[in-house]
């Protein structure tokens, strides 16, 4: 096993997922953010077998204010490499893509993705509002007199889907639906209790067309992910997840920028991503993708070609997200059941890495077969498409 100083590598290297886990998740009324930082580094050291030692390259946003050295000192750590990025909930799936490249290219051999927040048990202690704000400042100013909030930037977004291929409401209350039942196989989720369409329609309307259960909840909680040089794999504990491709793109900021409300950046990152795998939507087994509303699920479909524009409505309502279905999508039930803390697309990694593994217990997927899925997407969204990261893992 490599030094974390040795020099670089020649030719490149594959790297794989060798460590995955989540803190405590749901209702963490206790520990502070650092605290779950620290719970889900020590249990995704110990999921992959490796020492900390092993570790010299580490990546955090959302805490402290110089993220990620506050968070690695908190830990004990002294990264040779690191980074900060931070576009939202696209956030960890960049920086997977990042360190993937830097491990690759022999600037880090092991690194470290952590992610913890408290924001639903600061709400409740008062510590913070429940109202989110990216400022007034830059190109925001022009936007932020007419009172768009996040959530209703995805509903104008989601409006002029339905009103430009006919979307129902009762295709989107579906996609909440299927993530209920994808989360009552979870002992994880936060929301287990299986829900109707009926239900969905009929929920407080918290920014039209959505309901409150169109939109993710709020929980506390962490995780972490470790990417590691192939080098390492021979010491670790657990079968490796290779990453096989990744894409990135960035859209806009301004909504009057916004060219189509009905195209996310996941077109151009999910086409990167298959470009660079080698794959299409036809071998991937499962995917994980960002749903802070119903919407997002139905368009980021759309989007990286698992159907049609404009298709996505009918897609989703015939049972194909369930666990059991064509397509499992959100097999933990995703932002809109299971966890919701902030910046979920680690959450998004955690999932797909161990459904390949075959550790999802009651909530596994299995092909036609009856065989282990091995390939899985995980894809991201950052802001209000903002920006959008894709990534292709798989067994082999």
């Amino acid at each position: 096993m490599p030094t974390p100083l040795e020099g670089i590598p020649s030719p490149r290297r594959r790297v794989a997922v060798v460590g995955v886990a989540l803190s405590d998740c749901g209702r963490v009324d206790g520990p502070t953010p650092y605290a779950l930082h620290a719970q889900a580094a020590r249990r995704a050291l110990a999921d992959s077998g490796l020492d900390r030692s092993a570790v010299d390259g580490f990546a955090s946003a959302g805490l402290g204010t110089l993220a990620p050295v506050e968070v690695a000192e908190y830990l004990g750590l002294r990264p040779t490499w690191a980074d900060s990025t931070s576009v939202g909930g696209a956030t960890w799936e960049v920086m997977a893509a990042h360190a993937a490249d830097a491990i690759a290219a022999g600037h880090a051999n092991a690194v470290l993705l952590v992610y913890g927040s408290t924001a639903r048990a600061d709400i409740k202690a008062r510590r913070r509002t429940a109202n989110l704000s990216f400022g007034a400042r830059g190109p925001l100013q022009f936007e932020v007199p007419y009172g768009h909030t996040l959530i209703a930037k995805y509903a104008m977004a989601a409006r002029r889907h339905m009103h430009q291929y006919g979307t129902t409401l009762e295709q989107l209350a579906s996609v909440a639906v299927q993530a209920r039942a994808n989360a009552g196989t979870n002992p994880d989720a936060m929301f287990r209790d299986p829900i109707t369409v009926e239900d969905v329609l009929s929920a407080e309307m918290i920014a039209d067309p959505f309901t409150k259960l169109h939109c993710c909840i709020r929980s506390d909680g962490g995780c972490a992910v470790l990417l590691a040089a192939e080098d390492y794999v021979p010491d670790t504990a657990k079968a490796p997840v290779w990453i096989l491709g990744s894409g990135t793109s960035v859209s806009h900021t301004t909504m009057s920028e916004w060219e189509d409300f009905t195209v996310s950046p996941a077109a151009v990152s999910g086409r990167t991503a298959f470009a660079r795998a080698g794959l299409t939507p036809a071998d991937v087994d499962l995917a994980q993708i960002y749903d802070a509303f119903t919407y997002m699920t139905l368009v980021t479909l759309e989007d990286l070609g698992f159907c049609a524009k404009g298709e996505g409505g009918p897609f989703v309502e015939k049972g194909r997200l369930l666990r059991t279905g064509d397509l499992p999508v959100n097999t933990d039930g995703g932002g809109l059941s299971a966890c919701h803390p902030g910046m979920r697309g680690l959450f998004l990694l955690v999932e797909a890495v161990r459904q390949l593994r075959g550790e999802a217990g009651a909530g596994q997927v299995t092909k036609p077969d009856g065989t282990l899925p091995r390939t899985a997407l995980t894809s991201a969204t950052g802001g209000w498409f903002c920006t959008s990261s894709t990534i292709l893992l798989g067994r082999t």
